[in-house]
């Protein structure tokens, strides 16, 4: 599956090298708080969806409109 192998130290040390120059280094802090935070939203998000739907949203649907 993978032409050119594993990545070594070597890729990632070029690979971190190419975003702090395209992010900058004082973005990068920022960058990773936001990337942290929609990796926990994601995950409780899957969690939710594995419990069922809360309760405030399954009690609160509205009755269909009804037609004169």
């Amino acid at each position: 599956m993978f032409l050119l192998g594993p990545i070594g130290p070597t890729e990632l040390i070029l690979i971190i090298l190419i975003i702090v120059i395209i992010f900058g280094a004082r973005k990068l802090p920022e960058l990773g708080k936001s990337l942290g935070e929609g990796i926990k939203n994601f995950r409780k998000s899957i969690s939710s969806k594995e419990k069922g739907p809360p309760p405030d949203k399954a009690d609160k649907s509205e009755p269909p409109a009804k037609e004169e």
